[in-house]
Protein backbone atom coordinates (compact mmCIF):
# COMPACT_ATOMS: atom_id res chain seq x y z
CA UNK A 1 0.00 0.00 0.00
CA UNK A 2 1.20 3.41 -0.58
CA UNK A 3 2.50 5.98 2.35
CA UNK A 4 -0.83 7.76 1.11
CA UNK A 5 -3.45 5.71 2.59
CA UNK A 6 -5.84 3.42 1.30
CA UNK A 7 -8.63 6.05 0.61
CA UNK A 8 -9.00 9.65 0.03
CA UNK A 9 -12.02 10.93 1.73
CA UNK A 10 -13.46 12.25 -1.10
CA UNK A 11 -13.18 9.24 -3.57
CA UNK A 12 -14.87 7.16 -1.26
CA UNK A 13 -17.61 9.66 -0.81
CA UNK A 14 -17.43 10.36 -4.51
CA UNK A 15 -17.93 6.65 -5.04
CA UNK A 16 -20.22 5.76 -2.52
CA UNK A 17 -22.81 8.98 -2.88
CA UNK A 18 -22.12 9.51 0.33
CA UNK A 19 -23.05 12.95 2.42
CA UNK A 20 -20.28 14.61 4.37
CA UNK A 21 -20.82 15.49 8.02
CA UNK A 22 -17.98 16.98 10.23
CA UNK A 23 -14.47 17.29 9.92
CA UNK A 24 -13.14 14.81 7.97
CA UNK A 25 -9.71 13.68 7.18
CA UNK A 26 -7.88 13.92 3.83
CA UNK A 27 -7.53 10.15 3.98
CA UNK A 28 -7.91 6.27 5.50
CA UNK A 29 -5.33 4.11 6.23
CA UNK A 30 -7.97 0.67 5.82
CA UNK A 31 -11.85 -0.56 6.23
CA UNK A 32 -12.89 -1.91 9.65
CA UNK A 33 -16.61 -3.59 10.00
CA UNK A 34 -15.41 -4.21 14.12
CA UNK A 35 -14.79 -1.75 16.40
CA UNK A 36 -13.02 -4.25 18.58
CA UNK A 37 -10.18 -4.89 15.97
CA UNK A 38 -10.22 -1.29 14.69
CA UNK A 39 -6.77 0.58 14.11
CA UNK A 40 -6.60 4.13 14.06
CA UNK A 41 -6.96 5.70 11.08
CA UNK A 42 -9.14 3.22 9.83
CA UNK A 43 -12.77 4.07 8.17
CA UNK A 44 -15.67 2.29 10.38
CA UNK A 45 -18.27 0.84 8.37
CA UNK A 46 -21.81 0.29 10.35
CA UNK A 47 -23.09 -2.61 8.38
CA UNK A 48 -25.74 -4.81 10.12
CA UNK A 49 -24.89 -8.48 10.64
CA UNK A 50 -27.40 -11.12 11.14
CA UNK A 51 -26.39 -11.05 15.04
CA UNK A 52 -25.50 -7.30 15.43
CA UNK A 53 -25.92 -3.99 14.17
CA UNK A 54 -22.44 -1.63 13.44
CA UNK A 55 -24.73 0.92 13.99
CA UNK A 56 -24.67 0.07 18.04
CA UNK A 57 -20.48 0.51 18.04
CA UNK A 58 -20.22 3.36 15.51
CA UNK A 59 -19.50 5.72 18.51
CA UNK A 60 -17.11 3.60 20.48
CA UNK A 61 -15.15 2.92 17.35
CA UNK A 62 -14.63 6.83 17.12
CA UNK A 63 -13.55 6.90 20.17
CA UNK A 64 -10.96 4.03 19.72
CA UNK A 65 -9.23 6.27 17.27
CA UNK A 66 -11.53 5.74 13.26
CA UNK A 67 -10.75 8.28 11.22
CA UNK A 68 -14.36 8.48 10.18
CA UNK A 69 -17.71 5.87 10.46
CA UNK A 70 -20.01 4.74 7.52
CA UNK A 71 -23.28 5.06 8.74
CA UNK A 72 -26.77 5.25 7.37
CA UNK A 73 -29.33 7.98 6.74
CA UNK A 74 -31.98 6.31 9.34
CA UNK A 75 -29.03 5.83 12.07
CA UNK A 76 -26.93 9.38 11.31
CA UNK A 77 -27.36 10.32 14.95
CA UNK A 78 -25.86 7.28 16.68
CA UNK A 79 -22.59 9.45 16.50
CA UNK A 80 -22.43 12.25 18.74
CA UNK A 81 -21.94 16.06 16.80
CA UNK A 82 -18.82 16.34 15.75
CA UNK A 83 -17.60 13.07 14.80
CA UNK A 84 -16.63 12.44 11.31
CA UNK A 85 -19.41 10.98 9.25
CA UNK A 86 -20.21 9.52 5.84
CA UNK A 87 -24.00 9.07 5.63
CA UNK A 88 -25.49 6.46 2.76
CA UNK A 89 -28.73 5.21 2.49
CA UNK A 90 -27.61 2.04 2.92
CA UNK A 91 -24.09 0.93 4.52
CA UNK A 92 -23.64 -2.29 3.03
CA UNK A 93 -24.67 -0.87 -0.33
CA UNK A 94 -22.12 1.57 0.12
CA UNK A 95 -19.62 -0.56 0.71
CA UNK A 96 -20.31 -2.50 -2.06
CA UNK A 97 -20.24 0.77 -4.17
CA UNK A 98 -16.48 1.47 -3.34
CA UNK A 99 -15.68 -1.85 -4.36
CA UNK A 100 -16.79 -1.45 -7.31
CA UNK A 101 -14.53 1.80 -7.47
CA UNK A 102 -11.50 -0.18 -6.07
CA UNK A 103 -12.04 -2.87 -8.93
CA UNK A 104 -12.21 -0.18 -11.43
CA UNK A 105 -8.72 1.49 -10.48
CA UNK A 106 -7.18 -1.72 -10.00
CA UNK A 107 -4.32 -2.43 -12.24
CA UNK A 108 -3.73 -5.87 -10.84
CA UNK A 109 -4.14 -9.43 -11.83
CA UNK A 110 -7.21 -10.37 -10.28
CA UNK A 111 -7.94 -14.51 -9.61
CA UNK A 112 -10.82 -15.61 -8.05
CA UNK A 113 -11.35 -19.42 -5.82
CA UNK A 114 -14.37 -21.14 -5.36
CA UNK A 115 -15.47 -24.86 -4.68
CA UNK A 116 -16.82 -27.08 -2.29
CA UNK A 117 -13.53 -27.58 -0.12
CA UNK A 118 -10.18 -25.62 -0.62
CA UNK A 119 -11.01 -22.55 -0.95
CA UNK A 120 -9.22 -20.31 1.88
CA UNK A 121 -6.11 -22.89 1.94
CA UNK A 122 -6.01 -22.49 -2.00
CA UNK A 123 -6.63 -18.59 -1.90
CA UNK A 124 -3.65 -18.84 0.94
CA UNK A 125 -1.18 -20.87 -1.22
CA UNK A 126 -1.59 -18.10 -3.98
CA UNK A 127 -0.97 -15.44 -1.65
CA UNK A 128 2.41 -16.97 -0.94
CA UNK A 129 3.21 -17.96 -4.34
CA UNK A 130 2.17 -14.62 -6.03
CA UNK A 131 3.95 -12.62 -3.53
CA UNK A 132 7.13 -13.53 -5.14
CA UNK A 133 6.43 -11.51 -8.27
CA UNK A 134 4.99 -7.96 -6.15
CA UNK A 135 2.79 -6.21 -3.83
CA UNK A 136 -0.22 -9.14 -3.10
CA UNK A 137 -3.22 -8.78 -1.78
CA UNK A 138 -5.38 -11.44 -0.22
CA UNK A 139 -9.19 -11.83 1.18
CA UNK A 140 -8.91 -11.90 5.08
CA UNK A 141 -9.66 -15.26 6.55
CA UNK A 142 -12.97 -16.67 4.91
CA UNK A 143 -14.25 -13.52 4.29
CA UNK A 144 -16.42 -14.98 0.63
CA UNK A 145 -19.71 -14.11 1.50
CA UNK A 146 -21.82 -11.28 0.59
CA UNK A 147 -20.17 -8.28 2.47
CA UNK A 148 -16.84 -10.37 3.19
CA UNK A 149 -15.73 -10.24 -0.87
CA UNK A 150 -16.73 -5.87 -0.55
CA UNK A 151 -14.79 -5.51 2.06
CA UNK A 152 -12.37 -7.57 0.35
CA UNK A 153 -12.16 -6.00 -2.82
CA UNK A 154 -12.61 -2.58 -1.05
CA UNK A 155 -9.46 -3.27 0.97
CA UNK A 156 -7.31 -3.49 -2.22
CA UNK A 157 -4.50 -1.15 -2.85
CA UNK A 158 -3.94 0.76 -5.92
CA UNK A 159 -0.48 -0.39 -5.95
CA UNK A 160 -1.39 -4.14 -5.62
CA UNK A 161 0.36 -5.89 -8.72
CA UNK A 162 -1.91 -9.56 -7.82
CA UNK A 163 -5.18 -9.77 -6.08
CA UNK A 164 -6.65 -13.17 -4.64
CA UNK A 165 -10.38 -13.33 -3.73
CA UNK A 166 -12.61 -16.32 -2.04
CA UNK A 167 -16.41 -16.08 -3.57
CA UNK A 168 -18.13 -18.70 -1.53
CA UNK A 169 -21.95 -19.77 -1.03
CA UNK A 170 -24.48 -22.09 0.09
CA UNK A 171 -27.51 -21.23 -2.16
CA UNK A 172 -27.58 -20.91 -6.24
CA UNK A 173 -27.30 -17.47 -7.12
CA UNK A 174 -25.17 -16.28 -4.37
CA UNK A 175 -21.89 -16.51 -6.20
CA UNK A 176 -23.05 -14.31 -9.73
CA UNK A 177 -23.44 -10.84 -7.90
CA UNK A 178 -19.93 -11.34 -6.33
CA UNK A 179 -18.01 -12.61 -9.51
CA UNK A 180 -19.24 -9.54 -11.34
CA UNK A 181 -18.19 -7.01 -8.74
CA UNK A 182 -14.49 -8.88 -8.45
CA UNK A 183 -14.48 -9.49 -12.19
CA UNK A 184 -11.55 -12.16 -12.04
CA UNK A 185 -8.79 -12.89 -15.14
CA UNK A 186 -8.77 -16.03 -13.73
CA UNK A 187 -11.08 -17.86 -11.90
CA UNK A 188 -10.33 -21.56 -9.82
CA UNK A 189 -12.85 -24.12 -9.08
CA UNK A 190 -11.45 -26.37 -6.54
CA UNK A 191 -13.77 -29.04 -6.18
CA UNK A 192 -17.05 -29.92 -6.47
CA UNK A 193 -18.37 -32.51 -3.48
CA UNK A 194 -21.57 -32.84 -1.57
CA UNK A 195 -21.94 -30.25 0.80
CA UNK A 196 -25.11 -27.83 1.31
CA UNK A 197 -27.14 -30.26 0.03
CA UNK A 198 -29.75 -28.81 2.31
CA UNK A 199 -30.20 -26.72 -0.24
CA UNK A 200 -29.39 -28.24 -3.19
CA UNK A 201 -31.30 -31.19 -5.33
CA UNK A 202 -28.21 -32.88 -6.24
CA UNK A 203 -24.33 -32.45 -6.54
CA UNK A 204 -25.38 -31.19 -10.23
CA UNK A 205 -27.27 -28.28 -8.55
CA UNK A 206 -23.91 -27.42 -6.69
CA UNK A 207 -21.63 -27.95 -9.74
CA UNK A 208 -23.91 -25.79 -11.36
CA UNK A 209 -23.75 -23.18 -8.93
CA UNK A 210 -19.99 -23.02 -8.62
CA UNK A 211 -19.82 -22.44 -12.22
CA UNK A 212 -21.87 -19.38 -11.88
CA UNK A 213 -18.20 -17.79 -11.00
CA UNK A 214 -17.38 -17.79 -14.54
CA UNK A 215 -19.92 -15.52 -15.30
CA UNK A 216 -17.60 -12.04 -14.53
CA UNK A 217 -14.17 -13.44 -15.90
CA UNK A 218 -13.03 -10.50 -18.14
CA UNK A 219 -12.51 -11.23 -21.78
CA UNK A 220 -9.64 -13.05 -22.25
CA UNK A 221 -9.64 -14.92 -18.89
CA UNK A 222 -8.60 -18.47 -17.83
CA UNK A 223 -11.01 -20.81 -15.91
CA UNK A 224 -8.94 -23.50 -13.88
CA UNK A 225 -11.10 -26.36 -13.16
CA UNK A 226 -10.47 -30.04 -11.36
CA UNK A 227 -9.80 -32.47 -14.01
CA UNK A 228 -10.17 -35.13 -11.41
CA UNK A 229 -14.05 -34.21 -10.57
CA UNK A 230 -16.95 -36.07 -12.14
CA UNK A 231 -18.04 -32.82 -12.92
CA UNK A 232 -15.27 -30.74 -14.97
CA UNK A 233 -17.02 -31.73 -18.24
CA UNK A 234 -20.26 -29.41 -16.76
CA UNK A 235 -17.85 -26.91 -14.97
CA UNK A 236 -15.91 -26.83 -18.59
CA UNK A 237 -19.45 -26.77 -20.84
CA UNK A 238 -20.58 -23.60 -18.34
CA UNK A 239 -16.80 -22.28 -18.46
CA UNK A 240 -17.42 -22.42 -22.87
CA UNK A 241 -21.17 -20.53 -22.30
CA UNK A 242 -19.41 -17.74 -20.84
CA UNK A 243 -16.85 -16.94 -23.67
CA UNK A 244 -13.66 -18.44 -21.62
CA UNK A 245 -12.26 -19.62 -24.44
CA UNK A 246 -8.63 -20.56 -22.24
CA UNK A 247 -9.82 -23.58 -19.81
CA UNK A 248 -7.10 -25.06 -17.93
CA UNK A 249 -7.51 -28.57 -16.17
CA UNK A 250 -5.48 -29.87 -12.85
CA UNK A 251 -5.26 -32.86 -11.25
CA UNK A 252 -4.16 -36.54 -11.59
CA UNK A 253 -5.77 -37.27 -14.94
CA UNK A 254 -3.63 -38.38 -17.69
CA UNK A 255 -5.04 -35.09 -19.52
CA UNK A 256 -5.01 -32.98 -17.43
CA UNK A 257 -2.74 -29.50 -18.44
CA UNK A 258 -1.26 -29.21 -14.94
CA UNK A 259 -0.66 -32.78 -13.85
CA UNK A 260 0.71 -34.49 -10.65
CA UNK A 261 2.90 -37.16 -11.67
CA UNK A 262 4.26 -38.28 -8.17
CA UNK A 263 4.27 -36.73 -4.22
CA UNK A 264 5.65 -38.50 -0.92
CA UNK A 265 3.03 -37.14 1.72
CA UNK A 266 4.86 -36.44 5.12
CA UNK A 267 2.84 -35.67 8.26
CA UNK A 268 3.86 -31.98 8.31
CA UNK A 269 4.69 -31.56 3.91
CA UNK A 270 4.67 -32.89 0.60
CA UNK A 271 7.23 -33.44 -1.73
CA UNK A 272 5.29 -32.80 -5.58
CA UNK A 273 6.48 -33.86 -8.88
CA UNK A 274 4.52 -32.63 -11.61
CA UNK A 275 4.25 -31.03 -15.26
CA UNK A 276 2.55 -27.32 -15.40
CA UNK A 277 1.59 -26.34 -18.33
CA UNK A 278 4.20 -28.58 -20.49
CA UNK A 279 7.14 -27.35 -17.41
CA UNK A 280 8.31 -30.13 -15.18
CA UNK A 281 8.45 -28.81 -11.97
CA UNK A 282 9.15 -30.53 -8.66
CA UNK A 283 8.72 -28.48 -5.22
CA UNK A 284 7.53 -28.92 -1.79
CA UNK A 285 4.54 -27.77 0.21
CA UNK A 286 4.50 -26.70 3.64
CA UNK A 287 1.47 -28.05 4.06
CA UNK A 288 0.72 -31.72 4.37
CA UNK A 289 -2.44 -34.08 2.36
CA UNK A 290 -2.95 -35.28 -1.19
CA UNK A 291 -5.79 -32.35 -1.34
CA UNK A 292 -3.73 -29.75 -0.78
CA UNK A 293 -0.72 -31.41 -3.06
CA UNK A 294 -3.90 -31.41 -6.16
CA UNK A 295 -4.71 -27.20 -4.65
CA UNK A 296 -1.18 -26.86 -5.43
CA UNK A 297 -1.35 -27.72 -9.08
CA UNK A 298 -3.89 -25.26 -9.43
CA UNK A 299 -1.86 -22.23 -7.65
CA UNK A 300 1.19 -22.59 -9.82
CA UNK A 301 -0.85 -23.06 -13.12
CA UNK A 302 -2.41 -20.13 -12.37
CA UNK A 303 0.59 -18.01 -11.34
CA UNK A 304 2.02 -19.04 -14.87
CA UNK A 305 -1.21 -17.32 -16.33
CA UNK A 306 -0.34 -14.50 -15.03
CA UNK A 307 3.12 -14.13 -15.64
CA UNK A 308 4.51 -14.93 -12.24
CA UNK A 309 8.26 -16.99 -12.54
CA UNK A 310 7.37 -20.51 -12.01
CA UNK A 311 10.15 -21.53 -10.41
CA UNK A 312 9.88 -18.68 -7.92
CA UNK A 313 6.30 -19.61 -7.23
CA UNK A 314 7.13 -23.24 -6.36
CA UNK A 315 9.52 -22.73 -3.92
CA UNK A 316 7.62 -20.21 -2.14
CA UNK A 317 4.77 -23.06 -1.22
CA UNK A 318 7.91 -24.00 1.34
CA UNK A 319 6.22 -21.55 3.24
CA UNK A 320 2.47 -22.53 2.73
CA UNK A 321 1.61 -23.49 6.68
CA UNK A 322 -2.17 -24.53 7.78
CA UNK A 323 -4.64 -21.79 8.45
CA UNK A 324 -5.87 -21.45 11.90
CA UNK A 325 -8.62 -24.68 12.34
CA UNK A 326 -7.51 -26.40 9.27
CA UNK A 327 -4.66 -28.62 10.46
CA UNK A 328 -2.92 -26.41 12.59
CA UNK A 329 -0.61 -28.55 15.00
CA UNK A 330 0.70 -28.23 18.45
CA UNK A 331 2.23 -30.32 20.97
CA UNK A 332 0.24 -30.24 24.38
CA UNK A 333 1.33 -32.05 27.92
CA UNK A 334 -0.64 -34.24 29.17
CA UNK A 335 -0.11 -37.42 31.74
CA UNK A 336 2.51 -39.85 30.68
CA UNK A 337 4.38 -37.21 28.78
CA UNK A 338 2.68 -35.08 25.66
CA UNK A 339 0.65 -35.41 22.89
CA UNK A 340 -0.13 -34.02 19.22
CA UNK A 341 -3.02 -32.36 18.62
CA UNK A 342 -4.68 -31.40 15.29
CA UNK A 343 -6.96 -28.40 15.05
CA UNK A 344 -9.15 -29.15 12.01
CA UNK A 345 -12.39 -27.31 13.98
CA UNK A 346 -13.11 -24.77 11.64
CA UNK A 347 -15.35 -26.40 9.27
CA UNK A 348 -16.41 -30.11 8.01
CA UNK A 349 -17.84 -31.55 5.32
CA UNK A 350 -17.90 -35.23 3.93
CA UNK A 351 -14.71 -35.03 1.89
CA UNK A 352 -12.86 -32.90 4.32
CA UNK A 353 -13.53 -34.95 6.94
CA UNK A 354 -11.98 -37.95 5.24
CA UNK A 355 -9.30 -36.12 3.91
CA UNK A 356 -8.77 -34.94 7.65
CA UNK A 357 -8.57 -38.94 8.83
CA UNK A 358 -6.26 -39.60 6.42
CA UNK A 359 -3.88 -37.30 7.63
CA UNK A 360 -4.50 -38.18 11.16
CA UNK A 361 -3.84 -41.76 10.08
CA UNK A 362 0.23 -40.36 8.80
CA UNK A 363 0.33 -38.61 12.06
CA UNK A 364 3.14 -39.84 14.66
CA UNK A 365 2.30 -41.46 17.84
CA UNK A 366 4.66 -42.14 20.40
CA UNK A 367 5.32 -45.52 22.08
CA UNK A 368 1.83 -47.34 23.22
CA UNK A 369 -0.24 -43.83 21.50
CA UNK A 370 -3.05 -43.79 19.56
CA UNK A 371 -4.72 -41.68 16.65
CA UNK A 372 -7.98 -40.17 18.10
CA UNK A 373 -10.31 -38.72 16.35
CA UNK A 374 -12.91 -36.13 17.99
CA UNK A 375 -15.56 -35.76 15.17
CA UNK A 376 -18.85 -33.21 15.83
CA UNK A 377 -21.71 -32.78 13.15
CA UNK A 378 -21.48 -32.48 9.45
CA UNK A 379 -24.37 -29.77 8.98
CA UNK A 380 -26.16 -28.73 5.60
CA UNK A 381 -26.08 -31.66 4.26
CA UNK A 382 -29.86 -32.64 4.20
CA UNK A 383 -31.46 -35.79 4.04
CA UNK A 384 -28.75 -37.61 3.55
CA UNK A 385 -27.18 -36.58 6.33
CA UNK A 386 -27.26 -39.29 8.88
CA UNK A 387 -26.38 -41.97 5.97
CA UNK A 388 -23.14 -39.39 4.69
CA UNK A 389 -21.96 -39.56 9.06
CA UNK A 390 -22.35 -43.94 8.73
CA UNK A 391 -20.21 -43.96 5.77
CA UNK A 392 -17.06 -42.55 7.56
CA UNK A 393 -16.79 -45.42 9.16
CA UNK A 394 -14.72 -46.49 5.99
CA UNK A 395 -12.68 -44.11 6.42
CA UNK A 396 -12.43 -44.19 10.21
CA UNK A 397 -10.93 -48.39 9.87
CA UNK A 398 -9.03 -47.27 6.33
CA UNK A 399 -6.75 -45.05 8.22
CA UNK A 400 -6.21 -47.05 11.66
CA UNK A 401 -7.85 -44.55 13.61
CA UNK A 402 -7.68 -46.16 17.19
CA UNK A 403 -10.27 -44.25 18.94
CA UNK A 404 -13.88 -42.07 18.14
CA UNK A 405 -15.34 -39.49 20.01
CA UNK A 406 -18.68 -38.09 18.45
CA UNK A 407 -20.81 -35.55 19.44
CA UNK A 408 -24.08 -34.29 17.95
CA UNK A 409 -27.08 -36.02 16.73
CA UNK A 410 -25.87 -36.71 13.05
CA UNK A 411 -22.48 -38.01 14.80
CA UNK A 412 -24.59 -40.64 16.38
CA UNK A 413 -25.09 -42.62 12.81
CA UNK A 414 -21.27 -43.01 12.60
CA UNK A 415 -21.16 -44.12 16.46
CA UNK A 416 -23.54 -46.54 15.92
CA UNK A 417 -21.37 -47.82 13.00
CA UNK A 418 -18.01 -47.84 14.77
CA UNK A 419 -17.36 -51.57 16.23
CA UNK A 420 -17.01 -51.45 20.04
CA UNK A 421 -13.20 -51.24 20.32
CA UNK A 422 -12.91 -47.86 18.42
CA UNK A 423 -16.12 -45.99 20.48
CA UNK A 424 -14.21 -43.51 22.99
CA UNK A 425 -17.77 -41.49 23.75
CA UNK A 426 -20.85 -40.22 22.44
CA UNK A 427 -22.41 -36.89 23.91
CA UNK A 428 -25.53 -35.08 22.17
CA UNK A 429 -23.16 -31.44 22.05
CA UNK A 430 -19.56 -31.08 22.13
CA UNK A 431 -19.57 -29.19 25.60
CA UNK A 432 -21.08 -32.18 26.97
CA UNK A 433 -17.99 -34.05 25.47
CA UNK A 434 -15.00 -31.88 26.14
CA UNK A 435 -14.27 -33.47 29.77
CA UNK A 436 -14.61 -37.23 28.63
CA UNK A 437 -11.83 -36.15 25.71
CA UNK A 438 -9.56 -34.01 27.95
CA UNK A 439 -9.30 -37.65 30.40
CA UNK A 440 -8.98 -39.96 27.51
CA UNK A 441 -5.74 -38.36 25.64
CA UNK A 442 -2.53 -39.60 27.12
CA UNK A 443 1.29 -39.26 26.75
CA UNK A 444 2.23 -40.55 22.63
CA UNK A 445 -1.15 -39.98 21.23
CA UNK A 446 -2.09 -37.78 18.30
CA UNK A 447 -5.78 -36.03 18.41
CA UNK A 448 -7.59 -34.44 15.76
CA UNK A 449 -10.66 -32.46 16.46
CA UNK A 450 -12.58 -31.28 13.52
CA UNK A 451 -16.89 -30.43 12.71
CA UNK A 452 -19.09 -28.06 10.87
CA UNK A 453 -18.54 -24.45 12.85
CA UNK A 454 -21.78 -24.85 13.92
CA UNK A 455 -20.89 -27.83 15.89
CA UNK A 456 -18.91 -25.74 18.28
CA UNK A 457 -15.89 -28.32 18.29
CA UNK A 458 -13.47 -25.41 18.66
CA UNK A 459 -13.78 -25.17 22.30
CA UNK A 460 -12.44 -28.23 22.77
CA UNK A 461 -9.35 -27.72 21.36
CA UNK A 462 -9.07 -24.84 23.64
CA UNK A 463 -9.50 -27.02 26.19
CA UNK A 464 -7.61 -29.41 26.13
CA UNK A 465 -4.86 -26.41 25.45
CA UNK A 466 -5.89 -24.73 28.53
CA UNK A 467 -6.38 -27.80 30.62
CA UNK A 468 -3.23 -29.86 29.66
CA UNK A 469 -0.56 -26.80 28.37
CA UNK A 470 0.83 -26.15 25.20
CA UNK A 471 4.51 -28.03 25.66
Amino acid sequence: MSDAGLWKVQAMAEAMGAERIGELPTGVTGLSIDSRTLVPGEAFFAIKGDNHDGHDFAAAAVKAGAALAVVSTAKRGVVPAPAPLLVVPDVLEGLTALARAARARSPAQVIAVTGSVGKTSTKEALRIALATDGETHASAASFNNHWGVPLSLARLPVSARHAIFEIGMNHAGEITPLVRLVRPHVAIVTSVEPVHLEFFDSVEGIADAKAEIFGGVEAGGTALINRDSAHFGRLKRHAVSAGIANIIGFGEHAEADARLLACTLAPEYASVDADILGVRVSYTIGTPGRHQVLNSLAVLAAAKVVGVDLAAAARALTGWAPAAGRGTRVTIEVPGGTALLIDESYNANPTSMRAALALLGQAPTGPRGRRIAVLGDMLELGPTGAELHRALAEAVRQNGIDLVFCAGPLMQSLWQALPSERRGGYAESAGSLQTDVIAAVRGGDAVMIKGSLGSKMGPIVKALVVARGAA
